[in-house]
């Protein structure tokens, strides 16, 4: 099987799978992939319902162009069953909580690649995201990257710090959530999240400027417990027209004094060298990724 081709994500929604009228909105709510949660906010009485609603939930979600994700359950047997009722046509990946082994992931991996046969859908069509959610995990994150599937990575700050008895804050979840943007840029994934809690929605001025912050650490998008979240995750993680204008001079004039046998130039009364050059070719390429 073939790498899966990168998501561009930059907001991620969470619904709860039992929340009919919440299902029904979704599509309004502008973010780029609404999950579908059968973990946390579903009842243990209601996860059966909700798994055999899903048929039904990829049609109402994905109706305004959005992806569908599936978060699934951690315990195996009920990962299993969540994986039978979410690996249908539509669905374009799985959320996969409480990771701590490369081992435990890609044995669920191979059942999603038998599903896929069974049931005549695009050999690796159905994508990963992974949510590490322990210390535990921290070593392993090059392995579990590396997995077949896995086009992701993002760290569940509220699950970390109760593992580990620390308030989740700027400061605390900084550490974790680099150890995450740095081994999903060494396996070629996209690392997703923000630096702090992701309870915390009630300021949005605040919450703009840790969207903006997690850009400049190096996150790709994140996972939105609010609609009110979307909109500030949708433009905080894409570059102002004044930065987007900025790159294009850097790239452009790179050119020039390259056609000149010249690494090294100055532009505006700042040094400009390779990492440079190479940090605006990505940023322009982000936005062409966009349009």
């Amino acid at each position: 099987m073939n790498a899966p081709t990168l998501p561009t994500w930059r907001s991620l929604l969470f619904v709860p799978a039992n929340n009919r009228r919440f299902l029904e909105k979704a599509h309004t709510r502008g973010a780029d992939a609404v999950i579908v949660d059968l973990e946390d906010s579903v009842p243990f009485g209601e996860k059966k319902t909700a798994r055999d609603h899903l048929p039904v939930v990829v049609h109402q979600v994905t109706q305004s162009g959005a992806d569908m994700l599936v978060r699934i359950n951690h315990p195996l047997r009920m990962a299993v069953r969540d994986l039978e009722a979410a690996v249908i046509a539509g669905v374009r990946g799985l959320v996969v909580p409480k990771v701590e082994s490369a081992a435990a992931l890609q044995a669920l991996a191979d059942v999603v690649t038998e599903l896929e046969i069974e049931r005549s859908l695009v050999p690796g069509s159905v994508v990963m995201l992974v949510q590490i959610e322990s210390p535990e995990a921290l070593p392993k994150l090059d392995d579990i990257a590396s997995v077949s599937r896995v086009v992701g990575l993002t760290l569940g700050p509220e699950d970390f710090c109760a593992e580990v008895g620390m308030e989740p804050n700027a400061d605390t979840l900084l550490v974790p959530s680099q150890a995450i943007v740095f081994a999903a840029n060494r396996s070629g994934v996209t690392p997703y999240g923000f630096v702090d809690s992701i309870a915390d929605y009630s300021d949005q001025e605040r919450f703009a400027e840790t969207i903006k912050r997690a850009r400049q650490l190096g996150f790709r998008g994140a996972l939105a417990v609010h609609p009110s979240q979307v909109t500030i995750m949708n433009e905080g993680f894409m570059p102002s027209a004044e930065e987007i204008q900025k790159a294009r001079e850097i790239v452009e004039n790179s050119r020039a004094h390259e056609q000149k046998g010249e690494a090294v130039f100055s532009l505006d009364g700042k040094m400009i060298d390779k990492p440079v050059v190479e940090r605006a070719a990505r940023l322009l390429n982000q936005v062409k990724e966009r349009v």
